[in-house]
């Protein structure tokens, strides 16, 4: 007689078997060639890795953006991976996606990996990843403000079913005055006052792009010093204009709320930080507008608990992800463990925030591990109050929390 299958195996199996719907990267459509980011160079300049590297190499800053992108990889590499241990989060990513791609880090040179990864064809690497990530679909970051990747969305590029898009407007909501000239050369006729003409031609650019690249959501990143209601540009936009948009096309707005933009200018990109973010403006918008959605994450650990009980009190509210200084295991663990004990499977754990396509294997494995870890505490709790959880009732858990969840609060949209 077969040994029956412990819950820790069963839920292990559920939830790395169940495709996840990935919704939030900066990954793009293979379509879009020169925006497509992928392979070991990419994977070591990711800024999550430059700036870490900077702790640990002496190297003037402008002498590491001035070398080609192929040598910043090389710094990073030796910083990281050959002077020290790589036992950071972001350093176990590239680790666990070179060895799920039978490529052996330790024992193999940058050269070598370079060489195998220069064989590939990005159809078929972007297909075996995410094959590799049991990926079914991704939701991009679209923002028309840039101007290369206009230009594909203007040629109207062959798309990929797998890679949804969300519409970005950060411009347009936290630099209004340069997006407002952006617009009027696009022939949207606004002014830089609030206004019924200026408001009804921002939504016919929002219109436009939304039905143009058939976008899930509308998103912007919100500093911390966000405060709602208050009377400035960026608050009449959203509530005159955002709001009403998301509602016509019946799409939530998501805030990614509590980045500090280059805190360290010398770094760059790598060069943003963190604050906490006054959370009173999240639930002013819930409360004030119970007819739109909102799917929210926060980058402070401060903010955690205040997001979940909020979610407790609004159910057009949806949290959603570990977002890049919380995206680590023991964050990642706490988080999930608390909307767990909090929301039961109404949110979204993770997103992968990935910007580089093979980072989906790592930002995944790694997801899988921790989530199967908490819902395994979860069901055991259950069993002991007299409730098993079955497998019918397993795999329904592990669909919502791997994007089911997110598909539903969505809504139909422009599909």
């Amino acid at each position: 007689m077969p040994t029956p299958e412990s819950l820790e195996h069963r839920v292990a199996r559920f939830v790395e078997t169940t495709p996840v719907h990935d919704i939030h990267t900066h990954l793009y459509d293979p379509g879009f060639r020169s925006l497509l980011a992928w392979g070991i160079d990419e994977q070591l300049v990711y800024h999550y890795l430059v700036s870490e590297s900077f702790r640990q190499m002496d190297l003037p800053f402008e002498r590491f953006w001035s070398a080609s992108r192929s040598e910043q990889a090389e710094f990073v590499w030796k910083a990281l991976f050959v002077d020290h241990s790589p036992v950071s989060e972001a350093c176990r990513g590239v680790l666990t996606t070179l060895h799920a791609l039978g490529l052996d880090a330790r024992h193999q040179d940058l050269p070598s990996i370079r060489a195998w990864f220069a064989e590939q064809k990005p159809d078929d690497f972007v297909d075996r990843v995410l094959s590799l990530a049991n990926v079914r679909s991704v939701c991009m970051t679209n923002s028309p403000f840039d101007d290369e990747e206009r230009a594909y969305w203007e040629a109207r590029p062959v798309r990929d079913s797998r890679f949804q898009a969300a519409l970005r407007i950060d411009p347009l909501l936290l630099s209004w005055p340069e997006s407002a000239a952006r617009l009027r050369g696009w022939g949207y006729a606004v002014g830089l006052e609030p206004s019924a003409g200026t408001v009804s031609e921002v939504r016919r650019f929002l219109a436009d792009w939304t039905l143009r690249i058939k976008s899930r959501y509308c998103m912007v990143s919100l500093p911390p010093t966000f405060v709602f209601p208050s009377a400035n540009d960026t608050n009449w936009l959203i509530e005159q204009a955002v709001l009403p948009h998301c509602r016509e096309f019946d799409q939530p707005f998501a805030l990614m709320m509590g980045v500090k933009r280059a805190v360290n200018p010398l770094l760059r990109m790598a060069g943003d930080g963190v604050g906490r973010s006054d959370l009173n403006a999240l639930q002013n918008l819930c409360a004030s507008h119970p007819e739109n959605r909102f799917l929210v994450t926060c980058l402070a650990r401060e903010n955690q608990h205040e997001l979940v009980v909020l979610a407790r009190k609004f159910r057009n509210l949806h949290p959603f992800g570990c977002w890049w200084f919380t995206n680590t295991p023991q964050l990642i663990e706490e988080i999930t463990t608390m909307r767990l004990e909090l929301l039961g499977t109404s949110f979204t754990p993770q997103h992968s925030d990935a910007r580089v396509i093979d980072q989906l294997i790592y930002k995944w494995q790694h997801t899988r591990a921790i989530l199967a870890r908490c819902l395994t505490q979860k069901y055991a709790a259950m069993a002991a109050a007299g409730w098993p959880v079955t497998d019918a009732e397993l795999q329904r858990d592990v669909t919502e929390l791997l994007g089911g969840a997110f598909q539903k609060f969505c809504g139909s949209g422009p599909q």
